[in-house]
């Protein structure tokens, strides 16, 4: 069995890549994987995408709040330090170069770079920020830093960019897995899991696991905000059902609302480049996979949920064990059965099919009572800072905290469990 690779695509300036960049070795490590760093410029394949080079400028406040916790979240999840620096995003590509300069193997002064911007607050747009850097590593600053205009160097960095441009790369980190079953790009620190099941599944060795809590350990109330009309809300509340159950409580909102008063797109898939569009769809698929849930992406795309929500409203889906198998089987009709739910009649036969009264809960939809309370309950969802679905809200002792998507639900969980 030949060995597997692992490319590791990656620039200094994004801090999901630093955060991986420190357990990147060990994992392949662990999992009898060769590790082939790759070096490249970020803003270079942002270019590429049409992907703004200031991702948190384009960011509604409430979605840049959450991924600044989401981000301090993760890197005490991998037991690392994490500062923002005062010039976040910095300029790297004189690091980048200096990088190549000093040559393989790349992440003993990888490593040195990366605490250097995202610890120790070293400004690596100067010269001499760069050399407090490279001499700490045991490099000869003057040496290298003479070096990083020259034309080849320069020219070695743009074909490293344009090589992971052509991989289908669109962020960092990215991990490409070579196996002998094929090549798989997975995109995120918090895919690495992924990454190493993989590289596992190749070399015949077993993986680590992650134990959660179990749900008699949630002591914190959690709120399940959803929408029928997102794929990752399916696959959110699926598992939510599982590892929540009847200890959340759940709450339908109107998706469509809640993004334009938060000033997002409506369809966010939409304004993702091409590469990141075909990434997300096999996540999705994998996500399913990983999780026991059928899905088929559906015909109709986007769809129009108010009805299937107010029925739910109607129905007190949301308060029993019952109730909530009506709401798992509305999202399976859309997302694995390819149904109408902005059908009054599918919706019906639905609830038909749940032991409701259907033709009772729609007509009930239309009526004011229950318009207010879709209405409240949407507007609950914007006040405690919510912008997507799935989005879970664990209400702690001190202040409640917001964990957004249907991958941030084990930290949801250990949240709740304290």
């Amino acid at each position: 069995m030949a060995e597997p690779v692992l490319r590791f695509y990656f620039d200094f300036s994004c801090p999901y890549a630093y955060i991986a960049s420190t357990q990147i070795e060990t994992l392949a490590e662990r999992a009898g994987a060769s590790l082939d760093p790759r070096p490249m410029l970020l803003g270079g394949v942002f270019q590429a995408r049409s992907t703004p080079q200031n991702l948190s400028e384009v960011l509604s406040p409430a979605k840049a709040r959450h991924n600044l916790a989401d981000m301090n979240r993760q890197a005490a999840r991998a037991g690392v330090q994490l500062t923002m620096h005062p010039k976040h995003p910095m300029r790297t590509v004189e690091a980048l170069r200096a990088l190549l300069v000093v040559g393989p193997p790349f992440m003993p002064l990888a490593h040195a770079l990366y605490r250097a911007y995202w610890v120790d607050g070293v400004d690596l747009t100067t010269r001499a920020g760069l050399g407090e850097v490279l001499a700490g590593a045991g490099h000869d600053a003057d040496a290298v830093l003479a070096k990083i205009d020259d034309p080849a160097i320069k020219q070695a960095l743009r074909e490293r960019t344009d090589e992971a441009i052509a991989a289908e790369v669109f962020g960092a980190p990215t991990c490409v897995v070579e196996t002998e079953a094929g090549t798989e790009l997975i995109w995120g620190a918090d895919r690495l899991d992924r990454v190493e099941r993989r590289l596992c599944e190749a070399s015949g060795r077993t993986p680590r696991t992650r134990e959660l809590p179990a749900p008699e350990h949630i002591h914190a109330p959690i709120d399940v905000f959803f929408d029928y009309s997102s794929p990752f809300s399916y696959l959110g509340c699926h598992r939510a059902e599982r590892l929540f159950g009847e200890r959340a409580r759940w709450r339908p909102m109107l998706l469509g609302a809640v993004f334009q008063a938060v000033g997002m797109d409506n369809v966010p898939l939409f304004t993702m480049s091409e590469a990141k569009r075909q990434h997300t769809a096999r996540d999705l698929e994998l996500q399913a996979l990983e999780c026991g849930a059928p899905y088929k992406f559906p015909s109709r795309f986007p769809m129009r949920t108010i009805l299937p929500l107010r029925v739910t409203l109607a129905a007190e889906a949301e308060r029993s064990a019952e109730g909530r198998r009506l709401i798992h089987a509305i999202y399976r009709a859309y997302w694995a059965d390819d149904r109408d739910i902005a059908d009054p009649a599918v919706v019906a036969a639905i609830c038909d099919e749940q032991g409701f009264d259907g033709e009772a809960l729609v007509a009930a939809a239309s009526e004011q009572p229950v318009k207010h309370a879709l209405f409240a309950s949407t507007q609950a969802a914007i006040d405690a800072g919510v912008f997507g679905a799935p989005t879970f809200v664990v209400d702690r002792p001190a202040g409640p905290e917001l964990f957004w998507g249907a991958d941030r639900i084990d930290y949801a969980l250990e949240a709740a469990a304290g």
